[in-house]
């Protein structure tokens, strides 16, 4: 695979904006597939509609990438987004693992984060019953090995 596809990949999503979703075109195959923890669907239009709906929802939405690791038809991109959502920042840390197709476009888009630690434990209600159940689990496992 080509470096500077790779390149043009990483400084598109550290610029990601309103404005320059058109340009998704270039980089992403038409029928190309995407899953993250609250979508699966094919088709780059598709993946414009999430991140319109994105650009709706949160406030100051931005991707930081902290390490790229490329081989042959594939890279991994590891990452932090941050946004602000109702006057608070959040940070989510994940890593997107591509698959390009031989004209290097994007075929293949996972995004891997957890989003109960991520998103639902930082959440009063729902992230102090999830810390108790980590906690609790973390504790059973103590025991075995």
């Amino acid at each position: 695979m080509n470096r500077d596809v790779v390149h043009t990949l990483v400084a598109y999503y550290q610029g990601l904006g309103p404005d320059t979703l058109g340009a998704l075109k270039e980089l992403y195959a038409e029928d190309a597939w995407f899953k993250d923890p609250f979508h699966e669907l094919c088709g780059r239009d598709r993946l414009m509609d999430v991140y319109r709906e994105m650009f709706r929802n949160l406030q100051e939405p931005r991707f930081k990438i902290l390490q790229q690791i490329v081989d042959h038809d594939q890279a991994v991109l590891i990452w932090d987004f941050r946004f602000r959502f109702r006057g608070k920042e959040w940070c989510i840390h994940g890593s997107t693992h591509f698959g390009f197709n031989a004209e290097g476009l994007v075929v293949r888009h996972r995004d891997y984060w957890d989003a109960a630690e991520e998103l639902y434990e930082k959440l009063p209600m729902l992230g102090a019953l999830l810390r108790m159940i980590r906690k609790r689990i973390g504790k059973a496992g103590e025991g075995h090995g």
